[in-house]
Order: structure tokens, then sequence, then C-alpha cells
């Protein structure tokens, strides 16, 4: 048996690389993504913007937050004034109202009522300050007279009766306010159905606190009244003339009937254009 003889180093096999040719200007460029090949030239990348309705989202949501936050802190008032002073609106009635004269004669209105309007404060802590006050008198929505009160304060538990005089001297009347007027002289026992209105400002003080002036309106219906009538009267005449009667004419008042009459305040705030 015979051994094999191996070499004890293998021959080394050389081979000469094949020339190759490298571009110096795009060896070093890397190679162009997708985005990069269809992108267009002359494109310039933008940041992105933020668009306006994200912008209007956080204008409404900061709005909503601010109104949220101010009727808090006015329930939070109200309530504290409500805990300490227990607020009330002061009441008001017509205690008495006498028709004078009232003549309706081609298309002109001439009016005098004797009227006596009580205002009440049930408040123990608020006391009211009222400005000159606008007097108001309707028969069925037909205007027969206006009138006025001065301004007043109204202290706490405190009763304020008032008396005004309400005329329309020569007032010139439409053809169908006259109609109007012309049905309720004729009917004696309907009379007149009579309305007050009252217009002026107020202001409350709480306290050391005056609050500002704000519009009120007050509206009393139900007022039932007849006409006045006129009564003949035997005078005598006076010394030292002779002895003698004369007659003289005299108009009784006619009173009001105000058992069904209801007083109702009304503030007058004006937002805008517009007066609640």
């Amino acid at each position: 048996m015979t051994d094999r003889v191996y070499p004890a180093n293998k021959p080394k096999t050389t081979t000469t690389p094949l020339p190759t040719t490298t571009n110096t200007t795009t060896a070093n460029r890397p190679f162009p993504t997708k985005s990069q090949l269809y992108r267009p030239a002359g494109y310039r990348p933008q940041t992105p913007r933020r668009s306006g309705r994200s912008r209007c989202c956080s204008c409404c949501l900061w709005t909503t937050l601010l109104i949220f936050l101010i009727l808090l802190l006015a329930a939070i008032s109200a309530a504290v004034i409500w805990v300490f002073y227990r607020p009330q609106r002061a009441s008001f009635s017509v205690s008495s109202l006498q028709i004078s004269q009232f003549n309706y004669t081609s298309n002109t209105l001439n009016t005098k009522f004797n009227l006596t309007i009580a205002a009440n404060n049930p408040n123990k802590k608020l006391i009211f300050f009222y400005d000159p006050v606008t007097i108001s008198l309707f028969d069925d929505g037909v205007s027969v007279g206006s009138g006025s009160l001065p301004g007043f304060q109204l202290g706490t538990k405190n009763t304020t009766v008032m008396t005004s005089v309400v005329t329309a001297i020569d007032e010139s009347v439409d053809a169908t306010s006259g109609g109007s007027l012309q049905s309720d002289l004729k009917n004696t026992k309907s009379g007149l159905n009579l309305m007050v209105e009252l217009d002026t400002k107020i202001s409350v003080k709480m306290g050391s606190v005056k609050t500002k002036k704000v519009k009120v309106r007050v509206r009393c219906n139900g007022i039932k009244a007849g006409l006045p009538t006129e009564k003949t009267v035997a005078v005598a005449s006076p010394a030292p003339a002779p002895a003698a009667v004369a007659e003289v004419v005299q108009v009784v008042p006619a009173s009001a009937t105000l058992s069904g009459s209801k007083c109702k305040v009304d503030l007058r705030i004006k937002i805008w254009k517009w007066t609640f």
C-alpha cells in the first residue's frame, strides 16, 4: 500500500482584475428616492400651514369658555345677593281715579282726570330711586290724557302715595279712534275701559352700592269708569241785591271702579336695538 504525498502548500492562483471605469461626478451622489424621481423641476418644499378651520374652532372654543365664565360669575353674584338681601320688586296700585271732564266734539278731545298712585316697597334692605314719571291714560287703546309725577325715593318697608292731574286739551283724534270713543260715550252701562301707563327709570341701593338706572314700565289694567254728569243747583243771589234764585249747572265727577284693577311692573332692558 503506497502513501500519497500531498504538497505542503497549494499553489496560489492570481487573477488580474478587469479594469473598471468610474465616473468621478456621480461616484459620491446618492441614488435618488421615489419622491425625488417624481418631483417636478423648480419644486420648493412648503412648511405645513394651519388651516382656517382649526383657527375658527379654537376661536369658538375660547368664546364659549368666556361666555360660560361670565354666566358662572353672574350666577354666583345673583346667589349672594339673594341670600343677603332677598330682593323683591316694588308694587304699584291705583288708589283712586276721578273723571272731572270728558268731552269729545268735532274730532277734538278735552279731558281731566284726578289720579292717585300708591307705590310700596316690601324690602328690608333695598331702597328704590325713581326718576320723574310720565303718565299716559288710554281708553281701549286710545290716548285720552297725559300727565307726570316728580321723581321720588321709596324707602325700606315704605308706601308712597302720589297724586297727579291727567289732561288732554284740544287734542285732535283720528277717525278710527274717534269712532271708538263715541261708542264708549253712547254705551253708558259699560262706560270707559281705562289703562294707566307709567314710564320712568329706577336705580336700587343695596348697602353702599347703587346700581345703574334701568327703564321701568308700569301698566294698570281693568279700570272701569263712568262719565261725569251735569247737575242743576239753585244758588241764591248774594246781598244786598234783591233776593233771587239762579240755576247753576255743576259737573259731578265720576269715580272709577278699581276692584278689578291690576298693575304689572316690567323692566325695559335695551340690548343694542331691541328693548325687552
